[in-house]
């Protein structure tokens, strides 16, 4: 017989534990019936998974040391409507008798997930939010689900799925000073593109030793493909258990060489439109955002002040800096890493989502470029849809602030003060006029004038 891969381990284990004897082996395709060991639920769609048990006839949620709640979405309220549906989700949290309760100020449900220890390698856990994929950061089979199937997850402590194929995702080599996994994950998407991954699970090789924040990035990007699930094989909370079968058969099988990656760029208005940085060298930019479930750490907030230390942020920029969770934001307090960034310029959110989905935190004008180290691009998702959202690294995004124009991060990183003085300056004095750039040739050139043309940036062609 065919080996197993882990997203046919876990759900093969979880569902002959749920239902006995009678239960068969999960393999990809197969409907399941599953235990939940837990239920995220975010302040963005309470109300509706309020409404949706209620439709059930149930009061009560199964278990309430298996649930965890948080207000992060938009939080602190931005309006008088937020803030009364946030007082209903307290109520219910008191109500039910939910101890795992993160209110406005503590960070992104995500990122406290897997830093609090809330997921079991090798277990299910569904979530209110499609970024539930970053629980594959630590074994465990994360998922996104909607309001009504969360209702059923609350009511039952059960769900059903179907196992999904799985696509091998494998890195090779280290990464170059100023490239990151952040990158790693965007050449990924730019090769699997947003939908083809759908329902599927992204299986990481050759990351499990990685720091567990570069693990979040992975598996939680694995959302922009369509993939049901992201997992990270090999990391150090896995059980022995907990590793595909060298004969596992996968749907599709990528390798990346991390030595030879660049920096990448998403360009508006698809986070799979990815390019080099090189051939976005030169596009200004009005507001950069540092922050989310994606690049919200103490070492991405490191990495930005490695840039930006002594220095100050151009005078046409906006730099917004949101820690991922209170911890990552006491760290940084800690080591001076925000007041390094605080001293450059930066405007310090509290902790959580903020700009990532524009609605609180610093939304986006019409027409204003950002640069932003989250996950998604497309048209409004920070604010007026006719804004328009780059996306990029810790490192990318430092030097946006600093210079007003996407540029490599690399030479800048390597460089001694005086060259590096020099190349502030030269960028700066080179920045056009908000709305143009000018992009390099090169086999993706051509593509992203257009995508960048059709998202409202204007731009020119260097030959």
């Amino acid at each position: 017989m065919i080996g197993k891969t882990v997203a046919e381990k876990i759900l093969s284990r979880v569902s002959l534990r749920a239902q006995g004897p009678l239960a068969r082996d999960a393999r990809a395709g197969d409907l399941v019936i599953v235990p939940i060991s837990r239920v995220m639920v975010h302040d963005s769609v309470i109300d509706a998974v309020m409404a949706g048990m209620r439709e059930l006839g149930k009061e009560r949620v199964w278990d309430t040391s298996r649930v965890a709640v948080f207000v992060d979405h938009a939080a602190p309220a931005p309006t008088p409507v937020v803030a009364d549906s946030h007082r209903t989700l307290r109520e219910w949290v008191r109500e039910q008798g939910i101890a795992t309760f993160y209110d406005a100020g503590e960070g992104v449900c995500h990122q406290i997930m897997v830093e609090e220890g809330y997921c079991e390698p090798g277990t299910v856990i569904v979530g209110s939010d499609s970024h539930s994929n970053s629980y594959g950061a630590v074994g465990a089979f994360g998922a996104g689900m909607g309001a009504t199937d969360i209702a059923v997850a609350l009511a039952l402590g059960r769900t059903w799925l179907r196992v999904p194929q799985s696509i091998k995702v494998t890195f090779s080599g280290r990464p170059r000073k100023g490239v990151t996994m952040k990158d790693a994950v965007m050449r990924v998407v730019r090769e699997i593109g947003t939908d083809g991954a759908r329902y599927a699970c992204v299986e990481f090789h050759g990351a499990g030793n990685l720091p567990q924040g570069d693990r979040i990035t992975l598996a939680g990007m694995t959302t922009e493909m369509g993939a049901k699930a992201g997992i990270v094989v090999g990391t150090p909370e896995a059980p022995d258990w907990l590793f595909p079968d060298p004969d596992a058969a996968y749907a599709n099988e990528i390798r990346i060489d991390l030595t030879a990656l660049e920096p990448q760029i998403a360009v508006p208005p698809r986070i799979d439109q990815v390019v080099d940085v090189s051939e976005a060298i030169g596009q200004p930019v009005d507001v950069v955002f540092l922050g989310s479930c994606t690049n919200g750490r103490l070492v991405d907030l490191r990495q930005a002040a490695a840039v930006l230390r002594g220095q100050r942020i151009a005078a046409h920029v906006r730099l917004e800096v949101v820690p991922a969770s209170r911890r990552q934001f006491e760290d940084a307090m800690a080591d001076g890493t925000l007041l390094a960034l605080s001293a450059a310029g930066a405007v310090i959110g509290s902790s959580g989502c903020g700009p990532c989905l524009g609605r609180t935190g610093g939304v986006l004008a019409g027409h204003e470029v950002c640069l932003s180290t989250a996950n998604r691009n497309y048209k409004g998702r920070m604010g007026s849809p006719d804004a328009s959202i780059f996306i990029g690294s810790p490192y990318v995004a430092a030097v946006a602030a600093l210079t007003g124009v996407i540029d490599d991060p690399r030479p800048y990183l390597e460089a001694t003060d005086d060259e590096f003085a020099a190349l502030v300056a030269r960028r700066r004095a080179d920045r056009p006029e908000r709305g143009a750039a000018s992009v390099r040739s090169g086999d993706r050139s051509r593509e992203l004038l257009v995508a960048a043309a059709r998202s409202g940036v204007a731009m020119e062609i260097d030959d």
